[in-house]
Order: structure tokens, then C-alpha cells, then sequence
């Protein structure tokens, strides 16, 4: 049985979690742009991974009687997966705009 507090605590983290997300998921729907709507989901899904696994940490760790932070991998994987598959989108997104033709600046090695 784990403490009321702690409960609170726990279902605070889930709720801020679940709410970092439909304010990611309004702010892509939002953005008029591709890469604008890249920021929303970036942002926001960091914060809210790391929530939930705060959360997830705390229960079990309570639950368990010791520190149980195997589920602290997921968002550290995220945390070094998540930019370089923005960076990888976004230059994949302005090589498609100059092959359309599309008025964008040149790439900075001049070609």
C-alpha cells in the first residue's frame, strides 16, 4: 500500500504527462508548416516521457521498498534518439522543398 501523498504526487506526473501531450498534439494541428510542426512534438514529448517515467520510478521504487530506475532508460534513450531524427527530418523536408523548387535559401556549403 503506498502513502496518499505519494499517490498524489505520482498521479500529478501522469497527468501533467497525458496533458504535455494533447497540448503537443493541438500544436501540430496548429502550425501551419512542416517545421513548425516539428517543435510542438519535440518539446513537449521530452518533458512528457520524462514525467511519466518519474512517475513509473516513484510507484514502483515505493511499491518495491528500494530505487527501482530501470524505466529511466526509455527517456534517456529518447533524449539522444529524439534530435538527431529531428535533424534528419528537417533535412530531408529542405532537400524535398529545393527539388519542388521552392524559394529557400541555398545549402551553407554553396552548392
Amino acid at each position: 500500500m503506498t502513502p496518499l501523498w505519494l499517490d498524489a504526487i505520482v498521479a500529478a506526473l501522469v497527468v501533467a504527462s497525458g496533458l504535455t501531450s494533447v497540448v503537443a498534439a493541438w500544436g501540430m494541428r496548429r502550425m501551419p508548416s512542416f517545421f513548425a510542426r516539428m517543435h510542438a512534438p519535440a518539446i513537449a514529448s521530452t518533458f512528457g516521457v520524462w514525467a511519466a517515467a518519474a512517475a513509473s520510478a516513484l510507484y514502483f521504487s515505493a511499491l518495491e521498498g528500494e530505487p527501482v530506475l530501470h524505466m529511466v532508460v526509455i527517456p534517456a534513450i529518447l533524449a539522444v534518439t529524439l534530435p538527431l531524427t529531428t535533424v534528419l527530418l528537417s533535412r530531408a523536408a529542405l532537400f524535398r522543398k529545393r527539388l519542388d523548387g521552392a524559394n529557400i535559401p541555398p545549402p551553407l556549403g554553396g552548392r
